[in-house]
Protein backbone atom coordinates (compact mmCIF):
# COMPACT_ATOMS: atom_id res chain seq x y z
CA UNK A 1 0.00 0.00 0.00
CA UNK A 2 0.76 3.38 -0.53
CA UNK A 3 0.26 7.04 1.11
CA UNK A 4 -1.49 7.89 -1.51
CA UNK A 5 -4.23 4.95 -0.90
CA UNK A 6 -4.61 6.23 2.93
CA UNK A 7 -7.83 7.73 3.55
CA UNK A 8 -8.23 10.93 5.74
CA UNK A 9 -8.27 10.71 9.35
CA UNK A 10 -6.15 7.17 9.56
CA UNK A 11 -2.53 6.68 10.41
CA UNK A 12 0.37 4.57 8.73
CA UNK A 13 3.90 3.65 8.88
CA UNK A 14 6.82 3.98 6.67
CA UNK A 15 8.06 1.17 5.34
CA UNK A 16 9.97 2.54 2.26
CA UNK A 17 10.31 5.97 0.83
CA UNK A 18 11.59 6.32 -2.95
CA UNK A 19 13.42 3.34 -3.05
CA UNK A 20 15.31 3.68 -6.59
CA UNK A 21 14.19 7.56 -7.30
CA UNK A 22 17.33 9.63 -5.42
CA UNK A 23 16.51 12.82 -6.28
CA UNK A 24 12.62 12.32 -4.40
CA UNK A 25 14.29 10.25 -1.63
CA UNK A 26 16.36 13.27 -0.51
CA UNK A 27 13.59 15.59 -0.59
CA UNK A 28 10.94 12.78 1.25
CA UNK A 29 13.70 12.56 3.74
CA UNK A 30 14.64 16.03 4.33
CA UNK A 31 10.58 16.42 5.08
CA UNK A 32 11.08 13.77 8.02
CA UNK A 33 9.17 10.81 5.68
CA UNK A 34 11.60 7.97 6.21
CA UNK A 35 11.03 4.50 6.91
CA UNK A 36 9.68 4.00 10.30
CA UNK A 37 8.12 7.15 10.77
CA UNK A 38 4.17 7.47 11.77
CA UNK A 39 2.09 9.11 9.73
CA UNK A 40 -1.65 10.69 10.04
CA UNK A 41 -3.10 11.41 6.98
CA UNK A 42 -5.48 14.17 8.08
CA UNK A 43 -7.27 15.55 4.33
CA UNK A 44 -7.48 15.75 1.09
CA UNK A 45 -7.98 18.70 -1.01
CA UNK A 46 -11.36 18.57 -2.84
CA UNK A 47 -10.15 17.36 -6.04
CA UNK A 48 -7.53 14.68 -4.29
CA UNK A 49 -4.24 16.46 -4.43
CA UNK A 50 -2.70 17.67 -2.20
CA UNK A 51 -2.56 15.36 1.02
CA UNK A 52 -2.10 17.02 4.21
CA UNK A 53 -0.26 14.91 6.41
CA UNK A 54 1.33 15.09 9.94
CA UNK A 55 4.84 13.95 10.97
CA UNK A 56 5.41 14.23 14.55
CA UNK A 57 4.22 17.75 15.40
CA UNK A 58 4.61 19.15 11.47
CA UNK A 59 1.85 19.87 9.43
CA UNK A 60 3.04 19.01 5.35
CA UNK A 61 1.16 18.53 1.93
CA UNK A 62 2.42 16.28 -0.35
CA UNK A 63 1.16 15.91 -4.07
CA UNK A 64 -0.31 11.98 -5.02
CA UNK A 65 2.47 11.45 -7.56
CA UNK A 66 5.35 11.51 -4.72
CA UNK A 67 3.02 9.79 -2.37
CA UNK A 68 2.58 7.14 -4.56
CA UNK A 69 6.07 6.56 -4.04
CA UNK A 70 6.09 5.91 -0.34
CA UNK A 71 5.08 2.39 0.86
CA UNK A 72 3.50 2.27 3.97
CA UNK A 73 1.51 -0.59 6.27
CA UNK A 74 -1.53 0.46 8.30
CA UNK A 75 -0.55 1.64 12.64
Amino acid sequence: MTLADMVPNSQCRITDAADGHLDLQSRLYALGLYPGVLVSVLRSAPFGDPLQIKVGGTLLSIRRQEAVFVRVESA
